[in-house]
């Protein structure tokens, strides 16, 4: 008998499948110690197939299912990663376009040792992309890819398919609280938050049976915004809707300029619709773990709206001294105010925004805290600007 392994198996739809990658994975996996788990997000009755096909299965099956669909898909992954009776787990999807005849290759690339993760890759020489059907989704996919390495030169030097959600991991080696996966790809935030040793086998990435895919546009912006939150933390996040709200005031203003509005309301009404349009990105991309210990979403509307609009009353006078003074254009000078103005309301958003609601700060031994104003912005800028980083 084989070392313990557990198999995670996320799905989501997929009762059509169940048997046969039961039957395959107990076929693959009959020298080894091992079990299968679902966890299982389905709106039909995927849980209780697999309760079915259990019964009667040749290796144990078990099952959790999730009435709430925290994390996606990867999340499902983290709650398996969790609840598995083995340390060594093999991540695997339910739709039978990774094939469970593989396992055994996995477990025979970590015996061999030096590796934590071994992924199953479809750029290898070996490997086969074919079950990614169009032209366009291997374009994707690639493309996708070529980013993800890109930004993670040194994490992900030893992988070459970031995006597979075929791998084995051995969890010993993991921290799984500070796992925050969003959507699809839970190897690339493993990868990304943890410095893992990797290694890969070829997979032949086979056409879905039954079933649809679950690929969406919505999943691709999911994927853009977890891959720049990895990269570069809640600041850098912060700045790029910081960002995407400059062009659009400065838009607002050429619009309204050019049609014979006043510099001073083009600016006033650019600024409002920004920082309403801020706020509702802020709250979907970077302050969406800090949301259930805050305050109530009115209320962060509310704070967040008065003090922008306050930051805006002090910054749009001083942008109309500057082009009063210095004889520059009015797009300039608000350009200039904006960009000033993005360190105070980053560290504002952070400390007092989405800080959470009832809580006295207190030291170690549980007194109150002394810590200064000062200290805490310090550890604000260190703990939001650098997470996760890469060493």
């Amino acid at each position: 008998m084989g070392t313990g392994v557990t198999v995670i198996v996320p799905t989501y739809n997929e009762r059509d499948n169940v048997a046969e990658l039961v039957e395959r994975t107990a076929r693959a996996l009959a020298a080894w110690d091992a079990e299968i788990l679902f966890i299982d997000d389905s709106s039909d009755d995927t849980a209780a197939e697999v309760e079915r096909v259990a019964a009667d299965a040749a290796l144990p099956v078990r099952v959790i299912h999730r009435t709430a669909n925290t994390g996606g898909l990867g999340g499902a992954v983290v709650v398996g990663l969790q609840a598995a009776a083995s340390d060594l787990c093999i991540v695997m999807d339910g739709d039978l376009q990774h094939p469970p005849e593989l396992l055994p290759a996995l477990l025979a690339r970590h015996e061999e040792g030096g590796a934590d993760v071994v992924a199953a890759s479809r750029y290898i020489g070996g490997g086969d992309t074919s079950g990614l059907g169009t032209a366009v989704r291997f374009g994707v996919s690639r493309a996708a890819t070529w980013l993800t390495r890109a930004m993670f030169p040194i994490r992900l030097a030893r992988s070459t398919d970031p995006m597979t959600g075929f791998f084995l991991v051995d969890r010993t080696r993991l921290d799984i609280d500070v796992l925050k996966p969003q959507g699809f790809k839970i190897l690339l935030e493993i990868l990304a938050r943890t410095d893992l040793r990797v290694a890969e086998v070829p997979m032949a990435f086979a056409e879905r049976r039954h079933g649809t895919s679950k690929a969406s546009l919505r999943q691709g912006a999911t994927f853009v915004a977890h891959l720049g939150r990895l990269r570069f933390g809640k600041m850098s996040l912060f700045a790029l809707i910081g960002a995407v709200g400059a062009v659009a005031n400065l838009g607002i203003m050429w619009l309204l300029t050019t049609l014979g509005v006043p510099y001073i309301w083009a600016a006033i009404i650019g600024a409002e619709v920004t920082i309403v349009g801020n706020f509702l990105l802020q709250e979907r991309f970077v302050f969406a773990d800090m949301r259930t210990d805050a305050r109530a979403l009115g209320t962060r509307f509310l704070t967040s709206f008065a003090f922008n609009n306050v930051e805006a009353a002090l910054r749009i006078p001083v942008m109309a001294l500057m082009v009063e003074t210095w004889h520059i254009s009015s797009v300039l000078a608000t350009g200039l105010s904006l960009v000033v103005a993005f360190f105070a309301r980053f560290l504002f958003h952070s400390l007092v925004v989405y800080a959470p609601r009832g809580r006295r700060r207190t030291d170690a031994e549980g007194e109150p805290s002394t810590d200064t104003a000062a200290r805490r912005v310090l550890r604000a800028i260190d703990a939001e600007a650098m997470r996760p980083g890469e060493l």
